[in-house]
């Protein structure tokens, strides 16, 4: 971020206005500057996004060459200022808002206003001296940002969704991990909080571990969506401006410069105004929130007590619980996975209306679209990262208190119901309840099954198989 106090003059429709003599933006970024202090959180504060802007504009110019739009001395000089931007170099001269007006004209002008002036340094020419390279003319030569834009945010999406899956992959791996360690525990599985059948901790949490691994072919499927583009569509998606052949062009070098299967829309009207992708790309994204939350939530029940709670496993202490209960520790790691979950389920709400909210030719609601993802996109693997990091791979299992509340529970009465029937089993489970007694104690007072019988359907090792079950 440019600290310089000196100041050169650039002007636009609207006027004259000041800009750091030192920094690479123009007028048009300067306005947004001005203009928006809405969320506070920057271009800059997420290289992808940065890193996408550049490959869009890279993949123009060199179309625009090729096609004869572009002089050799401009299109040299554009093309390197945007790989130095993709090898990391400017981010800083990105300063607009996430949250702005204009349908995203201030992050294409700010791209285009670094790009130009970088180029015009590399051609020896001053900052601002835009006859020799224009923001508008040269660098957004054949474009709008109504097809620039949205082009960009698509791939930044996919660029951060590597990096989702990666960490949601690890934390797949972890609970799978967990579910080997704990194979061999037997505890008591429940519906509606209520004792139901035995199981075993391995199966619990080789279970998270397959639920969570749906989520990653989920989220390959909705990202496909994302590599239709309307580049060359300009303004509405009739290509005013652009010179034939450049969509197709530009598009296939964007894919061939990305490595993504990035394809032109069939329909550029259509597709100018679309945010159904984002729709379906943030769904998948809440799920995902979703399946964590409520996998935390059962982490927090299962680890809840020590004393006066289910107590069946051990979460590792982060952070002393209260200032007021000495002892307490919480579960505040899948607290504020579950928080962060939450976030990303409003967002979901947020991009939905927005796409609604699209009129005519133009969907003017996509950056708030673009903050809203590129936040899910930031937040769900920091947090997918913590939980596995400081919960689920130091995570242990109170193996005797698990076996003592199968022991203890009516639920294993419905394993005798192939061999007392129903209605007895009934009679057993209610009998237990209202006097406190056993299960196994009833039933052998009953006269229902023998000892040997009973020892044998009851061991917990059968019941967690159907196939070994004792005839």
């Amino acid at each position: 971020m440019t600290t310089d106090k000196k100041f050169r003059v650039e002007s636009d429709l609207l006027g004259e206005l000041q800009v750091p003599q030192g920094a690479y933006y123009g007028v048009q970024t300067q306005r947004a500057i001005n203009n928006y202090h809405i969320s506070r959180k920057k271009m800059r504060d997420y290289p992808d996004y940065v890193i996408a802007i550049a490959y869009v504009k890279l993949a123009a110019i060199e179309a625009n060459h090729e096609l004869g739009q572009i002089n050799d001395e401009i299109s040299a000089a554009v093309a390197q200022a945007c790989r130095e931007i993709i090898d990391g170099k400017f981010h800083e001269d990105f300063p607009t808002d996430m949250v702005q007006g204009g349908a995203g004209t201030s992050v294409n002008m700010n791209a285009n206003e670094v790009i130009a002036n970088r180029a015009l340094e590399i051609m020896g020419h001053q900052k601002g001296e835009y006859q020799y390279c224009s923001p508008n003319d040269h660098v957004n030569c054949a474009q709008s940002t109504n097809d620039a834009y949205p082009s960009t945010i698509r791939l930044t999406f996919i660029r951060m969704n590597k990096n989702l899956v990666a960490s949601l992959q690890k934390l797949i791996a972890a609970f799978r991990a967990k579910g080997d360690e704990f194979k061999d525990v037997i505890k008591m599985g429940r519906t509606q909080l209520q004792d139901a059948v035995p199981m075993t901790s391995g199966q619990e949490f080789h279970a998270y571990a397959n639920n969570l691994e749906e989520e990653v072919a989920n989220l390959e499927r909705n990202v496909r969506l994302l590599h239709e583009i309307n580049m060359g569509g300009t303004a509405i998606g009739t290509g005013l401006n652009a010179a034939p052949g450049f969509a197709e062009l530009c598009t296939k070098k964007l894919a061939e410069l990305t490595g993504e299967p990035f394809e032109l829309a069939t329909d550029l009207v259509e597709a100018t105004p679309d945010t159904g992708a984002y729709v379906s790309y943030s769904s998948a994204l809440k799920r995902l929130a979703v399946k964590l939350s409520k996998i935390c939530n059962d982490l927090r029940l299962m680890a809840s007590g020590p004393r006066c709670g289910l107590n069946e496993i051990n979460l590792p202490p982060m952070a002393p619980g209260s200032s007021i209960m000495p002892g307490k520790v919480n579960p505040v790691i899948p607290e504020v996975t579950n928080q962060t979950c939450f976030k990303v389920i409003g967002n979901d709400t947020t991009i939905m209306i927005a796409a609604e909210a699209g009129q005519l030719q133009l969907n003017v609601m996509e950056p708030i679209i673009t903050e809203c993802l590129i936040e899910n996109l930031t937040w769900l693997p920091n947090v997918m990262d913590t939980l596995r990091e400081k919960c689920i791979d130091g995570i242990t299992v109170n193996k005797e208190r698990c076996l003592n509340m199968v022991r203890n529970s009516i639920g294993i009465v419905t394993a005798l119901n192939p061999y007392i029937g129903y209605k007895n089993s009934t009679k057993i489970a209610k009998e237990a309840l209202a006097t406190g007694g056993s299960v196994y104690d009833l039933v052998l007072e009953k006269k229902l099954l023998t000892k040997e019988k009973l020892d044998a359907i009851l061991d917990p090792s059968h019941m967690l198989d159907p196939e070994e079950m004792v005839k």
